[in-house]
């Protein structure tokens, strides 16, 4: 296997460049050693072999950074920002009231805000640049410590490398933030490379709901390395929202990884729908008696796209739980990956995990392989794991169609009612809204059918009046 050398394009990572990359954004020094020791580390690095397990389905040369560029921040905030397309600026006021906004585009943040009373309360939330320069402490503290480490493989590496733009946020102990702290990544750099990396932290009792978009337009090829390191501490509770809407001319390689201490809970929600091809790592590590876990994934692919994700449960104390539901809806040639492992440390007696994987296949082409898995060192416990698969039946649209809708329109609200499961378990109604718009569009209806709909079905069916 040849070494994963970065080409030319992105400045071969030599030292002088990212000693220039740190200066430019004013880091301080530590971080600076961390991005050249980063470089040389990639320098040494394969890319996975095709025969590991975990890549067997992808093939990890699709996601080389070979005819990349780093991506160009724009130069004047006020009208990046304005250049923004309406319904990406939508997105980033989810729910009124919102806590605190920031935006990355190619790399550099267009606009950071955040509560002042928040902001009073030693609350930090803003772009990596910003903490590094501004929280440098409190950074070096948590990024890349104890949850991804950039010896694990390549990619990680190179991300420390080249991190830009990016997340930062930290919750001091027994803060609670009530309203969503909104984030947007934003890409339309034709042919550039983007290495995003999210860090969040929430000490002791505290909590917060982080809500981040990425994105980028129609058309646009550009490569994404992302990482995200999620620390969630004693008793304290954190729900991240991910909706992933990237171009279809667009690869990304990431990885997620969260810690959860005891009494805490951590609650995840992936809503993926572009990418040309898209592999994510994402995985809950449950570390102290009384951790539990929610992850949700609600994913649908068209064309010719190419998904693959792997979760990982892993329970590493006595009495705890977690439960992760991803369901994924395939159209035209599109393919998914799932491989999910439930994973049972010694001595993590009283364990209560729950895994499921269900997709649909609206044609004959789609195709979806689900593998769910156990791996169990304990024996008073109680997990269970499963997957299926399954295509709209004739009857079912024939049942719809008897009752005035079209045949779009029913295999709409199938697709709908196969999403609600996982969607009901998210209690912001707003964020639910977007979701079920963005699969109207791959559905190429122009909004939800929405529950009115539904009932307007079921009151045909036992004979009454539509209202």
């Amino acid at each position: 296997m040849a070494k994963a050398d970065s080409p030319d394009t992105l400045g071969a990572l030599r030292p002088e460049m990212l000693l220039s990359l740190s200066q430019q954004r004013g880091e301080p020094s530590w971080l600076a050693a961390q991005r050249e020791s980063a470089g040389s580390l990639s320098a040494g690095l394969d890319l996975p072999s095709p025969l590991e397990e975990a890549w067997r389905r992808t093939d990890p040369q699709l996601f080389r950074w070979d005819g990349y560029r780093a991506a160009t921040p724009p130069a004047s905030r006020v009208d990046a920002l304005e250049a923004l397309p309406g319904r990406v600026r939508d997105a980033l006021t989810l729910e009124a009231g919102t806590a605190g906004v920031v935006v990355n585009r190619n790399g550099g943040v267009l606009l950071s805000t955040l509560d002042e009373t928040l902001r009073a309360r030693g609350v930090v939330f803003c772009d990596l640049a910003t903490a590094a320069r501004d929280h440098g402490e409190l950074l070096r503290k948590y990024r890349f410590q104890a949850t991804l480490g950039a010896g694990e493989n390549v990619f990680l590496a190179m991300n420390a490398a080249l991190a830009t733009g990016g997340l930062f946020l930290y919750l001091p102990r027994n803060v609670v933030v009530e309203s969503p702290l909104c984030a947007l990544d934003y890409v339309d750099h034709d042919g550039a490379a983007v290495f995003t990396h999210v860090v969040l932290v929430a000490e002791p009792g505290s909590a917060a709901t982080v809500i981040q978009k990425c994105a980028s337009p129609s058309g646009v090829r550009a490569y994404v390395n992302s990482a995200a390191e999620i620390s969630v501490g004693d008793a304290a509770s954190l729900r991240h929202v991910l909706e992933q809407d990237w171009s279809d001319t667009t690869r990304e390689i990431g990885t997620t990884r969260a810690r959860v201490g005891r009494d805490a809970t951590y609650r995840s929600l992936v809503a993926a729908f572009g990418g040309e091809t898209v592999k994510q790592f994402l995985e809950c590590l449950l570390e102290a008696p009384g951790g539990a876990a929610e992850m949700l994934g609600v994913l649908f692919a068209d064309g010719t796209q190419h998904v693959d994700y792997h979760t990982l449960q892993a329970h590493q104390a006595p009495h705890t739980a977690s439960d992760l539901l991803y369901k994924v809806a395939l159209e035209d040639q599109a393919r998914s990956i799932f491989a999910g492992m439930i994973r049972v440390a010694p001595g993590a007696q009283k364990t209560n995990a729950f895994q499921s994987n269900r997709n649909m296949l609206l044609n004959r082409d789609a195709r979806a392989d689900s593998k769910p898995e156990l791996e169990i060192l304990a024996n008073d416990l109680r997990c269970t794991h499963g997957s299926a698969l399954s295509r709209i039946e004739e009857q079912h649209l024939f049942y719809l169609m008897a009752r005035g809708l079209t045949r779009a329109q029913a295999t709409h609200m199938i697709v709908e009612g196969f999403f609600a499961e996982a969607l009901d378990r998210v209690p912001m109604e707003n964020v639910r809204g977007l979701i079920e718009q963005r699969i109207a569009e791959k559905m190429g209806a122009e909004a939800p059918l929405g529950r009115v709909t539904a009932l307007r079905a079921l009151l045909d069916e036992v004979g009454g009046k539509r209202p």
